[in-house]
């Protein structure tokens, strides 16, 4: 069992929250049926951990677009202060984006990347620099009462330096495991 292992929310757990919003990563057209979307929203209903929990599909899902996405995170997901983001693979990004700009609870990475990491549909998402502006790493933080991150050491889609990266440049709670590959499983 991938993130489970390792408790999901990180030391912040004690730390609560009324809302989890799950963003996922793209080609999910049905995200309760996808990798583990479906079953970490159960789990975490069935034990309480949130007032509400927004596993929703999301508009865009094969291409991911930044300009849809963070504001149907804003206005349909109701991603504010009073919410955890978990955001996978295109979702873990869309997370980083959306705080460098809007206040949240805390954001759980699972999967992150900071480049394109050379796929035209990736650098076509817009997040990615040049073209979707610098990483804004302090702005990051300063909006996020925590960030835990996941990355296993066999991802064959999104290198483990990229997760290494991303871990030193937000200095969240960084969980690197073994054997998970893309987290594609609970």
């Amino acid at each position: 069992s991938a993130p489970a292992q390792v408790c999901f929310f990180g030391t912040a757990a004690a730390m609560p929250a009324k809302r989890l919003v799950i963003a996922p990563g793209n080609g999910c057209s049905d995200i309760r049926r996808s990798n583990w979307y479906g079953w970490l929203h159960d789990k975490v209903k069935s034990e309480g951990l949130f007032e509400e929990v927004k596993c929703t599909n999301f508009p865009d899902p094969y291409d991911a677009k930044r300009e849809v996405w963070l504001p149907f995170m804003e206005t349909e997901l109701q991603a504010d202060s009073d919410a955890v983001i978990v955001g996978h693979s295109s979702g873990a990004e869309a997370a980083m984006r959306y705080a460098e700009t809007h206040k949240v609870h805390g954001i759980v990475l699972v999967s992150a990347c900071h480049t394109d990491l050379g796929d035209a549909g990736e650098r076509a998402s817009g997040y990615y620099p040049p073209s979707g502006g610098e990483w804004r790493w302090a702005e990051i933080r300063e909006n996020c009462g925590y960030i835990v991150q996941f990355h296993s050491k066999d991802d064959h889609l999104v290198p483990v330096s990229e997760g290494r990266h991303v871990a030193e440049q937000l200095k969240s709670e960084y969980h690197e495991l073994d054997g998970h590959s893309h987290f594609f499983d609970p």
